[in-house]
């Protein structure tokens, strides 16, 4: 059920009505109004339809545009990764749902050798208007085949544009604008946000892929995020004001195209960058993100780039150990701590 209560414009005079929803409810309402507003937007994927998703984005929607949009496939991950580059090639627009982001690497061939090339192999001539949804991430108990976080292989690959948002508002407008891009998008959603609330107002929005967002504003050190983990730096940064420690957090949002100029001023003011991801820490994409800071604000730096990440291992079941394998409140916290001293 939707939460409202009032909250005050920034102009401090007119009182503006909240709508608190879920994340999944702002994936739905984007997958819906797209729907609506384009005819040649369809859906499918495992359970989509008559079970409503597997965490229940497209529930109601079969019910509500039929079984020729709304199509419950086959557990066969390669053919939900073919079917949308000839559907796409011949005029429609898939909103494609994998259900879990590690059941992708079945489909690499049709994303990675496929999907991403043919619009550059034929010289721009035919769109490729293909949205890849998947869930990703830990914390819930899914264990080591439901849980990992594999953003960065798909960021290594042309043609491919990746998103992973970090709250129901950006949710909902880049998705909206993922479904009206001509190109493929993966569209990654950490599993532990779909039951998190956000203010997402009534109405037409969008939200342009490629275009970071600070998410707080802080003078002596840049947390760089994406996904979960900003709501985890952004709970550390208020830990760290009480401290005397201003920290300032970016939510990169679309992870290719990067937008890097916003983190780079920051570094430019807070002279430290700590990047925290979700994902195996080793060869992950904070790497990528630390070391653009490094060719294009060294001059700023006052201490080394910092990275946190998941331990190099599966992610365990058992719940203690599944919480200590990845960054949490504390460590980034303490990352910070340890980057004010040089450490």
């Amino acid at each position: 059920m939707d939460a409202t209560k009032a909250r005050t414009a920034a102009n401090g005079e007119t009182p503006v009505e909240q709508r608190l929803i879920f994340f999944n409810q702002a994936l739905r309402e984007a997958i819906d109004e797209e729907m609506t507003r384009d005819p040649t937007v369809f859906v499918y994927g495992e359970e989509v339809g008559v079970w409503g998703g597997s965490y229940n984005v497209t529930q109601g929607l079969l019910d509500k545009y039929g079984p020729l949009r709304v199509i419950d496939t086959p557990i066969s991950e390669a053919l939900i990764g073919g079917a949308a580059v000839g559907a796409s090639i011949t005029g429609s627009r898939p909103v494609v749902d994998f259900m879990y982001q590690d059941f992708m690497g079945i489909a690499m061939d049709q994303i990675v050798n496929q999907a991403s090339k043919i619009r550059y192999m034929f010289g721009g001539k035919n769109a490729l208007p293909i949205v890849y949804r998947a869930a990703f991430g830990a914390g819930i108990g899914n264990a080591a085949q439901h849980t990992q976080s594999l953003e960065a292989w798909f960021t290594h690959v042309p043609g491919l544009k990746v998103v992973a948002p970090s709250n129901a508002y950006d949710a909902k407008g880049l998705l909206k604008s993922a479904i009206r891009d001509d190109n493929v998008v993966l569209f990654f959603e950490h599993k532990a946000l779909y039951r998190e609330r956000g203010d997402v107002p009534e109405g037409e929005y969008l939200v342009p892929l490629g275009v970071s967002d600070v998410k707080r504003a802080g003078a002596n050190a840049t947390i760089v995020s994406y996904a979960r983990q900003v709501q985890f730096a952004l709970q550390a940064a208020e830990q760290l004001a009480s401290e005397g420690i201003d920290v300032e957090v970016i939510d990169l949002r679309t992870l290719y195209p990067l937008d890097i100029d916003p983190v780079i001023e920051s570094v430019k003011k807070t002279n430290r960058a700590l990047v925290v991801h979700e994902a195996v820490r080793f060869g992950g994409f904070g790497g990528e993100v630390a070391a653009q800071i490094q060719e294009l604000g060294f001059d700023y730096l006052d201490a080394p780039v910092k990275r946190l990440g998941a331990v190099h291992a599966p992610v365990p079941f058992a719940e203690p150990l599944e919480m200590a394998s990845f960054p949490s409140v504390e460590s980034i916290a303490q990352g910070v701590r340890e980057l004010m001293q040089g450490i």
